[in-house]
């Protein structure tokens, strides 16, 4: 019983001392949706719009998660785990709460110029958006393999709804169906991976899974060995189950069409929010099994990180081909979206492949897996701007002229010069045309692959196709463009009339970034090195 009583003690003072604290931004969200919810029940005539009470509540998480990333870069505070071990304070994860809560107060305020959730169904969208936030920040501060899980399904499962959130059309209640179909089956082989990890190597905890599978695999037979060889099957299905977080090929489709039958603005958050969270779940995941002082895994986790390229080739590949033939700009834009997580997971790649160099190299290890890191933040820092702007974009014009069609986006960007040119420089970025932020994103991550090919040959075969991907973009992005502007307004259109303030506005704020982080690159570059720290010292 005494033994019971300190275990308890214990318990509270690591909760209510310490993780209570560190936990803060994500408790703040959970108080939004409660009085989100409240709001619903006690202001029957609804007369305070649900949205600024979601508004408020994010830009106080907002507020005091960039106030801990600030104490961390100023050393006031160190990494740390809490809530026993399950979760993880450190700049990356604090980093992805700042990026998180960011992206989610500009979504929020997209939906309160599109209007897209009315008064009666505000409370309900907005407690799944937020919902799926929280899940997206356990996700960036895993430190467990049951955190994994969890935070994988809290996000996932508020998005299955707010893709079929617009209840009256087919299209999207299809969406929405098969989205919970494939992730479903995602999350299965994703928790029998995590049973098999947990169960083999006896621990749950992510940074003791390399020194456990080490001790375990004395044989050094690599592949060969039974121990290794399941302990590699489970992790190929926790990263078959993150693979259908970032609509990697062949977990890819469910993206085309939820982003076809979800509204815009939920299209833009799915292509933003998720890959974040599993790309930073990914990075967690992946350097668990780093660190390894036996050659035969590290050739294992090498070989791993020549196949996560050679994913990320087909995965641009396949994503930049179909992206031709289609004539939905959303649908054009999932092909998009698939296609830039594979120019990001070719970051990851490189990071294996890198950081597991054999012993002799002349690299510098760390140096270069800290920049492999730095590409992909850069990458997705401008990634939320340029891919944001455009589904804003899309989302405004559908509001006018009720058509997500690229062809009635014929002569529009005469009609709104500042939404056609927002919309043009948002597309010249995802392309990476300089002198654009996503240009220098791509720069970045093309820089790491080469790197890593003086290790792993076949990564050469992964830049050349990268490059040849980034061209073969071009030509779908400039279909928008075209007609935007080099295409006449048919007779009898419809006209699109958005003033400048406050639409104009929210559009310009969206895209000044992608012109400041293709010019200014220091900056963000120190910050994302600085962050890249915590792994590689």
């Amino acid at each position: 019983m005494s033994n019971f009583g300190a275990l308890l003690d214990s318990l509270l003072q690591d909760t209510i001392g310490r993780s209570v604290g560190v936990f803060a931004p994500e408790l703040i969200l959970c108080a939004t949706i409660l009085l989100t919810l409240f709001v619903r029940l006690f202001d029957a005539d609804r007369r305070l719009p649900t949205y600024w009470v979601a508004l408020i509540g994010s830009l106080g998480a907002f507020l005091l998660a960039y106030f801990q990333f600030i104490q961390l870069r100023q050393g006031s505070a160190g990494s740390e785990a809490y809530f026993t071990g399950l979760l993880v304070f450190d700049q990356f994860s604090v980093f992805f709460r700042v990026f998180l809560l960011l992206f989610l107060v500009l979504v929020v305020s997209l939906t309160i110029l599109t209007g897209l959730p009315d008064l009666e169904d505000g409370p309900d969208f907005y407690t799944l958006l937020i919902g799926s936030t929280v899940g997206m920040m356990l996700m960036a501060s895993a430190n467990h393999l049951l955190i994994l899980f969890l935070g994988v399904e809290m996000a996932s499962v508020p998005s299955y709804a707010m893709v079929g959130f617009l209840k009256g059309r087919r299209s999207s209640s299809e969406a929405a169906l098969k989205y919970v179909v494939y992730g479903a089956g995602a999350a299965g082989v994703m928790l029998y991976g995590v049973s098999l990890l947990a169960g083999l190597l006896g621990t749950a905890n992510l940074p003791q899974i390399a020194a456990q599978l080490e001790s375990l695999a004395g044989s050094g037979r690599g592949i060969m060995d039974p121990v290794v060889r399941t302990a590699f099957l489970g992790a190929m299905m926790v990263l078959a189950g993150l693979a259908f977080k970032l609509s990697l090929v062949p977990f890819h489709f469910w993206c085309p069409d939820a982003f076809e039958g979800a509204p815009a603005e939920v299209a833009g958050y799915l292509s933003v929010a998720s890959k974040a969270a599993a790309f930073a779940l990914l990075v967690r995941f992946c350097l668990a099994f780093a660190g390894s002082d036996a050659e035969s895994l590290q050739t294992l986790y090498r070989a791993l990180g020549v196949g996560l390229g050679l994913v990320a080739v087909v995965t641009a590949t396949y994503g930049n081909l179909v992206a031709y033939v289609q004539n939905n700009m959303k649908r054009l834009l999932a092909y998009s979206t698939i296609a830039h997580a594979g120019y990001m997971l070719m970051a990851v790649a490189a990071l294996l492949v890198i950081n597991n160099a054999p012993a002799g190299t002349s690299l510098d290890v760390a140096a270069e897996s800290r920049r492999c890191l730095e590409g992909l933040l850069y990458y997705l820092c401008v990634y939320l701007f340029m891919n944001l702007g455009a589904f804003a974009i899309v989302a405004l014009i559908r509001n006018e002229i009720f058509s997500e069609d690229i062809r009635d986006y014929a002569g529009l960007g005469f009609q709104a010069p500042l939404l056609g040119i927002c919309m043009a420089i948002c597309l010249f970025s995802l392309t990476g045309v300089p002198p654009l932020g996503g240009f220098v994103g791509k720069l970045f991550i093309f820089a790491s692959v080469v790197q890593a090919a003086k290790i792993a040959p076949w990564m050469w075969v992964v830049l050349v196709l990268g490059l040849l991907n980034t061209v073969f973009s071009l030509f779908y992005y400039m279909r928008v463009v075209r007609a935007m502007f080099l295409t006449a307004r048919p007779e009898g259109a419809r006209k699109l009339e958005i003033p400048f303030t406050p639409i104009g506005a929210y559009v310009s704020i969206l895209t000044v970034p992608i012109l400041v982080l293709g010019v200014y690159i220091r900056g963000l570059s120190d910050l994302a090195q600085g962050v890249a720290a915590v792994f590689f010292q």
